[in-house]
């Protein structure tokens, strides 16, 4: 598939604002000065806000996004729309409340973890439930968008704590490591599915059965069409290696090392943040670069 970028930094900034909520929500229980509350909110909102206006890029026609909305009932993205406009009202009931009121109302706060959180899963389902390409459709795909969102979500939130207090919550550290971790471990069997043989073939896609002697005699079309562009996209073998070692060291390895590194980690934690963000962008950019879309059968794939 053809990555977009207008997608890919929606998915990344927007999970990350999501999953920094959801950690905001658990912060407030413990910071009776609001401090991370007035940088971190905000923050998460523009995050948020500016992931969402990024997506409506890579519609044909933006004016009419609020299309999007209205198949609810069976679409996940109209859901993901829905729940990402509903949680801007716990969301914004919280600015109001920090920096009007001087108050953190933590229903307001929950409210919007929740929405926060369901929102990121409508996202993962967008592209699980396409059956038609096999690397999406699989539970690891909804299950790593939740992970990448609380992984960078507390990232970024540690990086507030340590500027704030100076230190970091332990129990946000260990969490943190463990959603890290827990990212790479889904990330690599990921992969690892990925490289298994697809069960499409030429055979079963023109319906002449799995017989071996199944081949392409001519493509359905000449010179190249969207098709070709947008679901042929490939990506050689050996970049695509060292773009997931690069993915993994930034968005993983280097954070929880950062983290590992109690003494100067008020110092470090928000190029740990930082370093996170990249490592998305390139991992989320190899989700779309190596799916492969079961249209390529009829252009030459062997499998899908």
């Amino acid at each position: 598939m053809k990555p977009a970028f207008s997608v890919i930094f929606f998915t990344v900034m927007s999970g990350t604002g999501y999953g920094l909520i959801v950690w905001l929500s658990a912060l407030g229980m413990i910071d009776p000065d609001r401090a991370v509350a007035r940088i971190g909110y905000p923050l998460a909102f523009v995050m948020i806000s500016a992931g969402l206006l990024s997506s409506t890029l890579h519609l044909k026609s933006p004016a009419r996004a609020r299309h999007a909305l209205s198949q609810w009932r069976t679409s996940w993205l109209s859901r993901e729309g829905v729940l990402a406009l509903a949680t801007f009202a716990p969301i914004c009931l919280t600015l109001w409340g920090v920096f009007v009121n001087d108050v953190l109302w933590h229903a307001a706060t929950v409210l919007a973890a929740i929405g926060a959180l369901l929102t990121v899963y409508c996202t993962g389902m967008i592209y699980q439930s396409i059956r038609a390409v096999r690397a999406w459709a699989t539970p690891l795909t909804s299950l790593a968008y939740l992970l990448a969102a609380l992984a960078g979500g507390g990232v970024v939130a540690m990086a507030l704590t340590t500027t704030v207090h100076g230190a970091a919550d332990l129990v946000l550290i260990a969490v943190t490591a463990l959603a890290l971790l827990g990212l790479m471990a889904i990330k690599i069997q990921w992969w690892r599915n990925l490289a298994s043989p697809g069960i499409s073939t030429v055979g079963t896609a023109t319906g002449l059965g799995d017989a071996s002697d199944v081949s392409l005699f001519e493509r359905p079309h000449v010179t190249e069409n969207w098709l070709t562009e947008e679901m042929g996209f490939r990506v050689a073998r050996k970049h695509a290696g060292r773009l997931r070692q690069m993915a993994l060291g930034l968005m993983i390895v280097l954070p929880v090392l950062i983290q590992l590194m109690a003494g100067g980690i008020h110092l470090l934690a928000p190029l740990a943040a930082l370093s996170f963000l990249l490592g998305a962008f390139v991992e989320r950019w190899l989700f779309f670069a190596e799916a492969r879309h079961s249209v390529s059968l009829y252009y030459g794939a062997s499998h899908a």
